[in-house]
């Protein structure tokens, strides 16, 4: 027997609109607790969603200048600084430079320490007892003579400070100058700064401890560096149009 379609088909009549719905119907999955959720676009703090520019085109990034934006670049070289080559300056050059500036800065100190020693020593009168064979000896003369060794190694000291702003500012001593090389960070050819060559002239400690070692590493070093070179990053170079 079969049915018309319509509503007198008992089998094909429709739930009426409010009906309880079936519970086992299939019903749409929730994701469960620890589920990844879909990304979301960042929509706080006042910014708006990234647009792309007019026509399609991508936005352009600020000119030079404008709103604190300021393009990086290569440092600016300044006056006076020699331009280092390509050339690392050999064992022989560094040396001799140093020798020139141990002149120069040493030979007043020198010269004030021979002073003082001399007065000192004419200063000192010495006489023995005839009867007990004891020598004693005045020295109370020889104060001046010590003020002028005191004075000499501040000389000195001053003249080490000189060199370290030298090397700092343009990375040339008056030795450097004279046999063209120059004393420069390794990364990136500039100078090195009066701190960071303050630093060096203490890091020559290490060439000194073993054996005065780190003075002739440069013969053979790749980069002729001293141990104290390769804790400041520094090197040395021959020089452009000096």
């Amino acid at each position: 027997m079969t049915y018309p379609p319509g509503p007198q088909n008992p089998y094909g009549q429709q739930p009426p609109t409010g009906s309880t719905p079936n519970p086992y119907a299939q019903q749409p999955q929730q994701p469960g607790y620890g589920a990844p959720q879909a990304p979301q676009a960042p929509q706080g703090y006042g910014y708006p969603p990234q647009q792309p520019g007019a026509y399609g085109y991508p936005p352009q990034a600020p000119a030079p200048g404008a709103f604190g934006y300021t393009p990086a670049g290569p440092a600016v070289r300044p006056p006076g600084v020699p331009m280092p080559s390509s050339e690392y300056a050999h064992w022989g050059l560094r040396a001799g430079a140093l020798v020139i500036d141990a002149i120069i800065i040493g030979i007043i100190p020198v010269i004030l320490i021979i002073a003082g020693g001399a007065m000192a020593a004419g200063s000192t009168n010495c006489t023995t007892d005839p009867v007990t064979g004891a020598v004693s000896c005045d020295t109370s003369g020889s104060g001046a003579g010590g003020l002028l060794v005191i004075l000499a190694y501040l000389i000195g000291a001053v003249g080490g400070l000189l060199l370290c702003f030298l090397e700092g500012k343009s990375g040339q001593t008056l030795g450097r100058k004279a046999l063209k090389i120059t004393l420069v960070r390794e990364s990136d050819g500039m100078p090195l700064g009066f701190g960071m060559a303050f630093v060096r002239r203490l890091a020559h400690f290490l060439d000194s401890i073993a054996c005065y070692l780190g003075w002739l590493w440069p013969i053979w070093d790749d980069k002729k560096q001293t141990f104290a070179d390769k804790v400041t990053s520094s090197v040395v170079m021959r020089t452009i149009g000096q």
